[in-house]
């Protein structure tokens, strides 16, 4: 399955790159206004680069240089005639008023675009102003999350920073061949809803090299998610890396055919998640691998939580009808920070089925930590430390 995914990646780059020397056209930013000073409002300059690169015949190029560049919402709108390369060398910063953004829910937008690639610089989106207004109880906006790739195809995301996003970072959504490599992720462990990348409807996504230290899931992956290979990635703090949560909508897309390998995580609140709501779906979760994952001081490295009801609202006395099953849990190690390091709690009218455990070997306290199972079937083989209670 994991030659299929890295298929997609191989594809994808000849896609990106097959056209590296055709004449291209370079846009400079500060030449349509814009000003590297980080008080002078950049939104329309930037606007104007990103019309004349989209209505290029030839390749082009949109160059930031260094300095910083207040935007204000914005949206890239595509289609657009020819690929185009974002070339940031500065800083992206958003308003320092948390309601300048708005309720839009985003703030640097791209949609219905095919074949961009952004490489390099810094989003710092200035979110504790809007972490506190949460947490003070008042009438806050939606919150916006940082850069939302919208309907896109062929993206690729290389080199990029993001700091202190008032949500999530990087949202994928309803896309297809997305290659994210080398991004950096910064947020306080205590931030809100501030997930590293979140991924849903979108098939052929890979994510590697890459450091997530946020204050909710490294990654979320959501529904109608197929396809998706993570590697190399450092994770912590945070929420680790979750598939959910799901089933929150009875007609729900499933998940299938994603793989996490040589990761590590560290200081984080879980390791890898399933997670659904205990309500009637039709989703499922199935065909995952996760391999040669290293935890660190992890209070849950391995959990399945089929019952998910924030607040008991909408959910008490029923059961997630997400079906999980064809799920590898293959050469995990390390430390947990709590005494059981797997738990799986799957559905009891849709049990867990199919998980494999092979090669576990998870410690607390310099001794053998403990699992626990309901309403699963499966096997295990190899070292398995804690004991197997498949």
């Amino acid at each position: 399955m994991a030659k299929f995914v890295v298929s997609y990646v191989v594809l994808f780059l000849f896609c990106i790159f097959q056209k590296s020397n055709a004449a291209s056209a370079s846009y400079n930013v500060i030449k349509f206004g814009a000003k590297p000073d980080g008080k002078t409002d950049s939104t329309q300059p930037f606007l104007k680069a990103w019309s004349a690169a989209c209505s290029s015949a030839s390749p082009s190029t949109i160059y930031v240089p260094k300095g910083r560049y207040l935007l204000k919402a914005t949206v890239f709108r595509g289609p657009c005639k020819n690929k185009i390369t974002v070339q940031i060398d500065g800083t992206l910063v958003a308003p320092t008023d948390y309601r300048a953004l708005g309720n839009s829910g985003y703030w640097i937008l791209f949609i219905k675009v095919n074949r961009v690639s952004v490489f390099g610089g810094t989003l710092d989106a200035k979110g504790a102003g809007f972490w506190a207004c949460r947490k003070s109880g008042q009438n806050c906006p939606v919150g916006a999350r940082s850069i939302t790739f919208n309907w896109a195809n062929d993206i690729l995301i290389s080199g990029l920073t993001s700091i202190n996003s008032q949500s999530m970072h990087l949202v994928i959504n309803s896309c297809n061949n997305v290659l994210v490599r080398n991004v950096r992720v910064i947020a306080p462990d205590q931030s809100p809803n501030t997930d590293g990348i979140h991924v849903q409807t979108s098939t052929g996504v890979t994510i590697t090299g890459s450091t997530l230290q946020t204050g909710d899931d490294c990654i979320s992956i959501g529904p109608s998610t197929r396809n998706m290979l993570m590697s190399s990635i450092k994770c912590g703090p945070g929420h680790g890396i979750s598939i959910g949560s799901l089933g929150k909508d009875f007609n729900e897309g499933g998940v299938e055919n994603i793989t996490l390998t040589n990761s590590i995580f560290s200081g984080s609140d879980n390791g890898v998640r399933i997670k659904s709501w205990a309500r009637p779906s039709n989703g499922f979760v199935r065909n995952v691998v996760f391999q040669n994952l290293i935890m660190k001081n992890v209070r849950n490295p391995i959990i399945v939580d089929q019952n998910y009801c924030p607040n008991n609202q909408g959910c008490p006395r029923q059961s997630s009808g997400v079906k999980i099953s064809q799920v590898t849990y293959r050469n995990i190690q390390g430390t947990s920070a709590s005494p059981e390091a797997v738990t799986f709690d799957c559905s009891p009218s849709n049990p867990c089925r199919g998980i494999k455990l092979q090669d576990i070997k998870l410690t607390y306290m310099n001794t053998a930590a403990t699992s626990s199972c309901k309403n699963i079937g499966g096997t295990s083989s190899g070292v398995l430390m804690p004991e197997s209670c498949i």
